[in-house]
């Protein structure tokens, strides 16, 4: 049998379909859905195939649904198939069909939820994407997660997926920087100066200010000595140390931020630095190009909504023809002083992307660049690719009940290091899937390290953990050779006929579903909520084995029953790992 149970019925739906209505159009048939039964009492499964098919087929959608139905009873996978409402077919399958699954997860192990949906095609997920000029924050984490469980995910099902994080190393922010870190750097030399005083000094003021910069303001000191002052041991003029700091800040900031996503389970395959795609020339090469293609032109732009006639001026600049490709407006490429737009950079940056191949591409980025999407989808399709943005919204921390505001390091927020300091990687990375990515959340640290059932990544790890514990004490009972998955994938499993057993089974079942929609919906937290539902499943049917000594996992004196229960435990916990795979976040063998 096939991993998706879903996908195998559906082709036995078209082809029942396909032989009540002949020569249906190929997209109607691409319409075909079969998807879980909302009610258990309405079956296992529900297809909308009439529906789809009878205005192709001119018939009324019940009639066709009847014809369906009664086609599909034939199968020997189907145990019952009934229409339902408006032109529904329902459809019961029969246990065997279900038990069948549990072979399948058993010899797949891990791998049980793969497909190859994704054809090998390859696609960029890039995330993080923060500037160098700081440490990695709350504000970075959820889509650190996110983006990761995604790439993971489109793995998963079949993709060629490249890792990547855009490095924001160009621009007026990483020239504060360099500012910063030469005033530790006078800090280390002892120069007699206040922040103050070098606030005057500062073109627009000193804005990095924590302390996160005194060991980079020492190891200045220790490389480059007094020679990055005046000759008389003031100031040095800018020229000639700007760049020298600036670098070198830089990469201590860079390898402190792949040390803060190791440290969270993120490791990304290629790091792009947008400076040096403006060094190589590439803004003007993709500007180049758009302008070839007459999607460039000067022009002046209406004023932005909220602009009065006073802080409003009309000037002819360069602008991109983003209302070609679904945006709201045309966009500027260049500022008043001839130097290039952040969007101009991006589309560069995408362009580049293209370039190397990826025709498919998915941003992950903080719901603040929101206004941001349009534009950036209208550039890409202006080059021919395709771009799916991912929006994260911001996260609140919470310890004692109260908002957590800041660090003692950072100064102004709350360092990614803090967060795992406190709860480590695992519960980080499950608790920022419990949401979706676009909905605000709140981080209980307190709960994230609660064992109880509201905490669902204690919930989850607990199931697993039961789960292996049953591995453990079967093997002492039957031997290790009896219960190896490859011995437990040809049990008998007849045996298992209580509702909670089966409809542990079923759960199991829809995991392969799941992944491809949530793959297809660019929605990583939909695992942890089949994770948690999964989870809970196990959980009854544990505790049913404690109150009911007929449900127990274990019993010496009904070897086969015992092997059967041993196979559907063994199948949850490599479902457990298969999912916790998707997430990045490690399975326990048991809990202390």
């Amino acid at each position: 049998m096939d991993h998706n149970i879903y996908a195998a019925v559906r082709e036995r739906v078209v082809a029942a379909l396909c032989g009540v209505l002949a020569d249906l159009p190929e997209d109607v048939v691409a319409r075909v859905e079969v998807t879980p039964a909302r009610e258990a009492a309405h079956g296992d499964m529900a297809t909308n195939a009439a529906m789809v098919a009878a205005k192709a087929a001119r018939r009324p959608p019940r009639e066709v649904a009847a014809a369906l139905a009664a086609a599909l009873t034939d199968d020997p996978l189907i145990e019952a198939a009934a229409v339902a409402g408006p032109g529904f077919v329902n459809l019961t399958l029969r246990p065997r069909a279900w038990l069948e699954l549990l072979g399948v997860i058993l010899r797949a192990g891990e791998a049980y939820g793969d497909s190859t949906a994704g054809a090998g095609v390859a696609v960029n997920v890039e995330y993080v994407s923060a500037n160098p000029t700081g440490p990695m924050h709350i504000g970075h984490c959820r889509g650190a997660v996110v983006g990761d469980a995604l790439a993971n995910l489109l793995a998963k099902v079949g993709y060629a997926v490249t890792k990547e994080f855009y490095l924001n190393d160009a621009g007026n922010q990483v020239t504060a920087l360099a500012w910063a870190a030469y005033f530790r750097y006078l800090q280390a030399l002892g120069a007699p100066i206040t922040e103050a005083e070098f606030n005057d000094i500062v073109p627009g003021g000193l804005q990095y200010r924590g302390d996160y910069l005194v060991p980079v303001g020492a190891a200045l000191a220790e490389k480059y000595g007094r020679s990055l002052l005046a000759p008389d041991g003031s100031i040095g003029a800018v020229d000639d140390w700007l760049v020298t700091v600036r670098d070198f800040t830089i990469a201590i900031m860079v390898a402190e931020m792949k040390n803060d996503l190791a440290a969270l389970g993120v490791v990304q395959d290629v790091f792009v630095s947008e400076r040096t795609l403006v060094e190589q020339g590439q803004v003007h090469a993709a500007i180049a190009r758009l302008r070839a293609a007459d999607l460039v032109y000067e022009g002046i732009l209406e004023p932005p909504k909220g602009k009065t006639p006073d802080d409003w001026e009309p000037r002819e600049q360069l602008l991109f023809r983003a209302t070609r490709f679904g945006d709201d407006t045309d966009r500027p490429l260049q500022k008043s002083d001839g130097s290039f737009t952040y969007f101009a950079n991006d589309i560069a940056y995408h362009a580049d992307k293209l370039a190397r191949g990826f025709t498919q591409m998915i941003d992950v980025w903080g719901a603040d660049h929101g206004g941001y999407v349009k534009r950036m989808q209208s550039a890409a399709r202006a080059f021919g690719g395709s771009l799916d943005i991912v929006l994260c919204q911001i996260v609140h921390i919470l310890k004692g009940g109260q908002p957590l505001r800041m660090s003692k390091r950072a100064g102004t927020f709350i360092t990614l290091r803090d967060l795992l300091d406190e709860v480590g990687p695992d519960a980080v990375r499950f608790t920022m899937l419990t949401r979706k990515s676009d909905a605000q959340m709140e981080f209980d640290i307190d709960q994230a390290v609660a064992q109880t059932r509201e905490n669902p990544v204690f919930y989850v790890q607990y199931a697993h953990a039961r789960c292996r514990s049953v591995l453990r004490a079967a093997a002492e009972l039957l031997g290790e050779a009896a219960v190896a998955p490859a011995a437990l994938a040809e049990a008998g499993l007849d045996s298992l006929q209580d509702p909670a057993e089966l409809a542990l089974v079923r759960r199991l079942g829809a995991w392969p579903r799941c992944v491809e929609a949530a793959a297809l919906a660019r929605e990583p937290h939909r695992i942890a909520f089949f994770l948690y539902d999964l989870a809970a499943d196990f959980h009854m049917l544990w505790h049913r084995g404690r109150d009911d000594a007929a449900l127990r996992f274990l019993r010496a004196d009904r070897p086969a029953e015992t092997l059967a229960r041993v196979a559907l435990v063994a199948a949850t916990a490599v479902t457990i790992r298969s999912g916790l795979a998707v997430m990045g976040v490690t399975p326990v063998e048991e809990m202390r």
